[in-house]
């Protein structure tokens, strides 16, 4: 099963230097969260092909990640999400706010990922700026909501697992 991982960038070297992402010990019960195409998902956008389907879970990993900026202020403004093919037997529903959330009770290891998104650097302010304001997007705010979907107007770049090392 294709999931997406969201991440940081030192979370990201983390994982390069362990060889795998783990859950952090703030990630809460469950493992480590994620995000695939659940039912939810597959309800939600009945007519989207498994690409449409994917790109919305992958979008939402993107927010995810918005969440673990808001709580590292020493990492990069730059969202990061990974993707990977895991085994179905380790991904468990639900453990999020997201359609697509799901929890993995396995690390993912990097032989698995299968490409990184990463936010350019030209667009750390607009991160910055809806990293501070998705807490309050979550519980309802319009106007914090905007702003993380400023961020969603950003594009992630798609980087290969070979270039790893060049990210972090």
């Amino acid at each position: 099963m294709r999931v997406y991982v969201p991440a940081t960038l030192p979370l990201l070297a983390a994982a390069r230097d362990n060889g795998c992402l783990t859950a952090s010990r703030d990630a809460g019960p469950g493992g480590l969260p994620g995000h695939a195409v659940t039912p939810a998902v597959r309800e939600w956008y009945v007519e989207g092909d498994v690409e449409e389907l994917e790109y919305s879970a992958l979008l939402e990993a993107a927010e995810a990640s918005l969440h673990l900026l808001a709580a590292d202020p020493e990492a990069p403004r730059r969202r990061v999400v990974v993707a990977a093919d895991v085994p179905d037997a380790v991904v468990r529903p639900g453990g999020g706010g997201f359609r697509s959330s799901v929890r993995l009770q396995a690390p993912v290891e990097l032989s698995s990922v299968v490409s990184l998104h990463v936010d350019e650097e030209g667009v750390a302010d607009t991160i910055a700026t809806a990293a501070r304001a998705v807490e309050a997007a979550a519980a309802g705010d319009d106007d914090a909501q905007f702003l993380v979907d400023e961020a969603e107007a950003c594009d992630l770049l798609w980087y290969d697992v070979t270039e790893l090392a060049d990210l972090v």
